[in-house]
């Protein structure tokens, strides 16, 4: 009688993990279970896109079979071949080992349902000024009053420490009709920007400008402003976890109260806005020192889903 041949001997960490989990972790589900169990265990920190250890797994396990978001539940019970539960659980152990941000392993994440590329370059994409886009800058008064009229009349758009460039191309499908300015004083995260720029087909429309806030555009005027500047204050930046550790310290260091950037961008932006114009800016949780130091400014705070009073609103007339 015949013998049976071998199967290949495994090779590296994700044959390796696969072997030793074999028959074990069978689902997709499964397999998220056994992650989260894992980052749980390992103490790990979730502020990059996914929000908590499930929401983290789930992405590591579609990224991995190549699946996006919304197909998760589809799929949540079907099989897992050998091959992927060895690059799945591969996966999970270089983000224990490693205290890399997901993204950062699989060079994705997700902005208001767009995927995005991301490395270490950039910061991992987070903010939410996206979200506000379409629920207050909308021009749909029914969602609580929009701070503009009509999206379609935004005919420039300027985006200030843009870093991967996920907001200005937001902001390009928000306002059909806007150009739109990018600034990033990091040259390697405008080469981030560019190719995300080009994935999404926008060269024309979204201009990427490297230097120092509103040094690159002259005198430009804008009818809005965003930015999602660095905020961080000394004491934050002294206290950051192993994840915030592997991103750029530019992208995130606010100066010793946090407001540095913030407060030039404050001192600047009337200048470059037109007359209607206004400016919209996250400031993590330095709302009560920039309240301190600006008591005359008629900071308008926008709540999101998952934050409070951390993006404010001012107008042209309100900075002038």
């Amino acid at each position: 009688m015949a013998k049976r041949a071998k199967a290949p001997a495994p090779r590296g960490r994700a044959a390796k993990s696969a072997k030793l989990r074999a028959g074990e972790l069978v689902t997709l589900l499964d397999f998220v279970r056994y992650a989260v169990s894992r980052f749980v265990e390992a103490k790990l920190v979730f502020a990059h896109g996914t929000p908590d250890p499930v929401a983290e797994a789930a992405f590591l396990v579609c990224e991995t079979l190549h699946l996006a978001p919304d197909q998760f539940e589809t799929f949540a019970t079907a099989r897992v071949t050998a091959r992927e539960a060895g690059q799945i659980l591969d996966l999970i152990s270089r983000r224990i080992a490693s205290r890399k941000p997901a993204a950062y392993l699989v060079n994705k994440i997700y902005l208001r349902g767009l995927p995005f590329y991301v490395d270490e370059r950039v910061i991992v994409p987070r903010s939410f000024i996206g979200e506000l886009l379409d629920s207050h800058l909308s021009g749909d008064g029914d969602e609580g009053g929009s701070l503009i009229d009509d999206p379609d009349a935004i005919e420039r758009v300027l985006d200030l420490c843009t870093g991967s460039g996920c907001l200005a191309i937001l902001a390009s499908r928000n306002f059909p009709n806007a150009q739109i300015d990018a600034v990033d004083i990091s040259r390697d995260a405008l080469e981030v920007a560019a190719r995300n720029v080009a994935d999404y087909g926008l060269q024309e429309r979204v201009r990427l400008h490297r230097g120092d806030l509103f040094g690159p555009i002259g005198e430009a005027r804008y009818d809005l402003i965003i930015s999602n500047p660095p905020y961080v204050d000394a004491e934050g930046m002294a206290a950051l976890p192993p994840e915030c550790r592997h991103e750029p310290a530019l992208a995130l260091d606010g100066g010793r109260d946090g407001i540095d950037v913030i407060a030039r961008i404050l001192a600047e932006a009337a200048r470059h806005l037109t007359e209607d114009g206004g400016l919209l800016c996250e400031v993590g949780r330095d709302r009560p020192v920039l309240e301190a130091r600006y008591p005359a400014l008629p900071f308008l705070w926008l709540d999101t889903e998952e934050s409070s009073g951390e993006v404010f609103w001012l107008t042209a007339d309100a900075l002038r």
